[in-house]
């Protein structure tokens, strides 16, 4: 197990969590007996290889899917035993979603499709919008507010996604290769910008990235391959891999949570 030596009570937990997939008579594990416990306010990152079970275990913690076997517990929820209503419902009080590709609404403008996630709530229009624009000013593009998705660069797209997600002011940001289609400048940004949303609002942020320069601004990284969390020796080895391919002087790090020093040094930046 990868219990983290906190004292505090963990936002998120999986307890012998595996989804199987079954294709005939063949069973595919893409998750296999994963246990693991996230305090609340952390900025984490999910890495491993195409087919390692990242995606597949943040599925699971947004209530986006269900586990095969195993236990899944988000903000004092179990989520495995909610049924499908129920966990719609859930998903939408408590997870902000953020994608690869922004998946913006091209008829939208910037503010609508912010506002996009409160016509679940019993909000009136004006204070839908009231909200959206609050958004987009964490963000930093309150002045492009009346921009429609095809009239903003790749970076203001995604931080327009990155609003949407936060405008429910959700317990969970789940992030799924935010930086996977933009330049490496742009990619930087966001992922300073996620780190300001841990250090500003206490978001605990939960990011699928092959991007090795994710490790210069996350509190914690974990390992996954085929289908299994990596432990001891395993996940030192690929953890040690990928700050050396994120370069930047970072040399060091536990298993699963990177030092106070950085994480300190991170939040003066």
């Amino acid at each position: 197990m990868s219990w983290l030596p906190s004292q505090e009570e963990p936002l998120v937990r999986t307890v012998a969590v595996s989804r199987i997939y079954r294709r005939g008579v063949d069973e595919i594990r893409a998750l296999d007996r994963v246990s693991l416990a996230i305090p609340p306010g952390r900025f984490v990152a999910f890495m491993g290889p195409s087919g390692s079970g990242k995606s597949t275990l943040m599925n699971l913690l947004a209530g986006l899917d269900r586990p095969s076997e195993g236990e899944v517990w988000v903000a004092g929820q179990r989520l495995d035993t909610l049924d499908e209503e129920e966990l719609a419902a859930w998903r939408a009080r408590h997870v902000g979603l953020i994608f690869q590709f922004f998946n913006l609404i091209p008829v939208l403008n910037a503010r609508d499709n912010v506002a996009l996630p409160l016509l679940l709530t019993h909000l009136d229009k004006r204070e839908r919008l009231r909200r959206a624009e609050i958004a987009l000013r964490i963000v930093g593009l309150e002045d492009r507010a009346s921009h429609y998705p095809r009239t903003l660069s790749g970076g203001e797209q995604q931080r327009v996604a990155i609003a949407r997600a936060l405008v429910t002011d959700p317990d969970l940001i789940v992030a799924d290769e935010p930086t996977g289609d933009l330049d490496a400048r742009n990619a930087e940004a966001i992922l300073a910008l996620l780190r300001r949303l841990r250090a500003d609002f206490g978001k605990t942020i939960i990011m699928v990235t092959h991007d090795p320069r994710a490790l210069r601004f996350v509190d914690m990284a974990f390992h996954l391959d085929k289908g299994t969390l990596l432990e001891g020796e395993e996940a030192t080895r690929a953890h040690e891999a990928i700050l050396v391919a994120a370069g930047g002087g970072m040399t060091g790090g536990s298993l699963h949570e990177l030092p106070e020093s950085r994480v300190r040094e991170l939040d003066a930046e």
